[in-house]
């Protein structure tokens, strides 16, 4: 029977170890996200690409794990397209179209026509697809209400509008009952006027009055690199303004400032042509995109007592192969002021320790581990600048550190070799000449 009904299924297409394991680890993210409301942003050119039915397909499977999702799309090079048809253009001031009566009929049409293409692609529900058995609901309407721009700078910019307000309430009934709700660029007056609004105005509107958690912008190709092609991972509100960014990813940047200013307290920044993106930046610790919060995301701070489990975790298997002195976790908790440890997303991910010796006027640094998955990023470095800086504020002289196994490294970090009669007495009265640590010193700029 279980042939017949699941037809040839070898080996070949079971669930591998590696699936199984990936799965089980977006456990926590499922958890985390379900009854959290997110925005997510898809600009026109997102609209266009070629991805476009995955992504739509991920934002069900947000919906089906319990995400309340609110879609704002743009319309600009579609818009574009249609105007060119009709041989007309626009001028644009501050990267806002001039909307005229005749191009805003057109905007409508365009508008209008791919609210019911997404509205046909959420609606599908075809066997052996990721939507099948779905059956998402789709709800779009007046919840944007707008206002005329007017004149700026001499300008008049007749039928583009900015949002006036947002009905949140009617929108929170709609997530309420498990729909998804879909914004177009379009807001209405109460005089019965229509308003051409930007992407960025109406989703910033609606993720900050509807107290969004995650404000999502599926806009470009690619997530945030800088001027030198380095992926930027991770921004703090801030750093933006000092980032070398271009100018398509300034103004995503500028509408993240303004959300966060409005108490969202996450916003993304990822590329929608990159497959699975959106799953990989909500479902995985390192993401696929660029992170912008009000806070670090990756910060390094002193160590708490909520913290001894994360540390066990990442010493107790460098303990086991006898790299490092075992520590109970009595004894770790005892001396957890001497800690401090990178956090990632709510994880410790690293750690170091600092013992301070103040009649040598020295102290040892101890304890500097990272988590396998976050090697080689320089994250040893960042602990142990840290923790020359706290040494520095106690005008100490210098640090040092015994290892068996990372001579090159304090090497490279400045350190240079000593006899263990140039520890503290202290620490001389401990030494373990079975394990023959090798003692290496940093003095201290002062």
């Amino acid at each position: 029977m279980l042939y017949e009904r699941y037809g040839s299924y070898d080996n070949a297409h079971m669930p591998t170890q590696s699936h199984i394991q990936w799965f089980r680890n977006t456990t926590p993210y499922i958890n985390a996200h379900r009854g959290k409301t997110f925005v997510v942003a898809l600009s026109g050119e997102c609209l266009a690409s070629d991805h476009l039915t995955t992504i739509l397909q991920d934002l069900v499977l947000l919906n089906s794990l319990g995400v309340r999702v609110v879609i704002a799309f743009g319309a600009r090079p579609q818009v574009n397209q249609t105007l060119q048809k009709e041989g007309r253009s626009s001028l644009f001031e501050q990267d806002l179209r001039i909307t005229d009566s005749a191009d805003l009929e057109l905007i409508k049409h365009t508008v209008g026509s791919l609210r019911h293409e997404l509205e046909a692609k959420l609606s599908m529900g075809l066997p052996n697809s990721p939507m099948q058995g779905a059956k998402v609901r789709v709800c779009s309407g007046n919840f944007v209400m707008a206002q005329p721009v007017g004149v700026l700078n001499g300008t008049d910019y007749l039928h583009t509008g900015k949002v006036r307000r947002i009905d949140v309430a009617g929108i929170t009934r709609q997530l309420n009952d498990s729909n998804l709700v879909l914004l177009p660029p379009l807001g209405y007056s109460p005089t019965g006027e229509s308003f051409n609004l930007s992407l960025e105005d109406v989703a910033v509107r609606v993720a900050t009055d509807c107290r969004a958690d995650k404000l999502i912008w599926l806009m470009s190709p690619d997530a945030i690199h800088d001027s030198g092609s380095q992926f930027v991972r991770q921004l703090a509100v801030s750093e933006l303004d000092d980032c070398d960014v271009s100018k398509e990813y300034r103004v995503l940047l500028d509408a993240s400032k303004r959300a966060c200013a409005g108490g969202v307290e996450r916003c993304h920044i990822i590329g929608f042509e990159q497959e699975g993106a959106l799953l990989n930046e909500l479902f995985t610790h390192d993401g696929a995109g660029t992170l912008v919060s009000r806070n670090l995301f990756e910060q390094c701070r002193q160590a708490n007592i909520d913290d001894v489990g994360g540390i066990l975790e990442l010493l107790q298997p460098l303990e086991a192969e006898g790299v490092l002195v075992k520590r109970s976790r009595e004894l770790l908790e005892t001396e957890i002021a001497q800690f401090t440890v990178l956090e990632r997303d709510g994880r410790v991910i690293a750690c170091a320790a600092l013992y301070v010796y103040p009649d040598a006027n020295t102290a040892e640094v101890a304890c500097i581990v990272c988590h396998p998955d976050y090697r080689g990023s320089d994250r040893g470095q960042r602990l142990l600048d840290a923790l020359e800086k706290e040494a520095q504020k106690q005008r100490l002289d210098s640090v040092f550190v015994l290892t068996t196994q990372t001579a090159h490294w304090f090497i490279e970090q400045g350190f240079r070799e000593q006899d263990r009669f140039s520890l503290p007495q202290p620490k001389q009265a401990l030494y373990n000449l079975q394990r023959n640590s090798k003692v290496f010193v940093k003095p201290l700029a002062v």
